[in-house]
């Protein structure tokens, strides 16, 4: 089922969410509706906050990327991206790894129009839950590891533009109060 994806203005998306501990069917169907959303919004991460759930659940798919792009490892195995993708991560925390920043541009599914440069850590390493419970460590780098970065990010009630350059963020104002405005519009309708 297609979620409503939630948009900047809407207080969920500065939540931190709460850590799951059910790891059940509604866990599941949830997740499955977060990956049938992402597709049909054309994203590659979907955290729940951006579904209005302040739960500590994400959703990836870096599956199109170039293959020499993914380099990452998966409790030490490095299976086919086929298999991984999509990936549902619950109750992720990341570390960086020891490397340089990358500054990359970003998007997001909850600003709809708007893009900028953000940096992040070139290389983690998550340790996660899968839908079933069982604890995984996941150690990424590229735009495997800055998608991560920033689904992580939303799950503890942050955004891509905090991270931007206080200019940059300047020169996008406009369009933010714009989509704040169109946001609260929205949901008193």
């Amino acid at each position: 089922m297609l979620l409503r994806v939630t948009h900047y203005g809407e207080p969920v998306l500065r939540q931190t969410g709460e850590m799951v501990s059910q790891f059940d069917d509604s866990l599941k169907e949830l997740a499955d509706d977060m990956v049938e959303t992402m597709y049909e919004e054309e994203g590659v991460g979907l955290a729940a906050q951006q579904v209005d759930k302040a739960i500590m659940l994400c959703v990836v798919d870096v599956s199109h990327l170039p293959q020499e792009e993914l380099d990452y490892q998966v409790d030490g195995l490095k299976p086919p991206i086929d298999l991984l993708m999509p990936m549902a991560l619950v109750n992720p925390v990341i570390k960086d790894l020891p490397g340089r920043t990358l500054v990359g541009e970003e998007g997001c599914l909850s600003f709809p129009g708007i893009r900028g440069d953000v940096p992040r850590a070139e290389a983690i390493q998550v340790t996660y839950q899968d839908l079933n419970g069982t604890p995984h460590s996941l150690v990424c780098s590229g735009w495997f590891a800055r998608v991560i970065q920033h689904e992580v990010d939303h799950l503890n009630g942050k955004l891509f533009i905090d991270h931007m350059d206080r200019r940059k963020v300047r020169m996008l104002e406009n369009k933010l109060k714009r989509l704040k405005r169109d946001t609260r519009k929205a949901m008193k309708a």
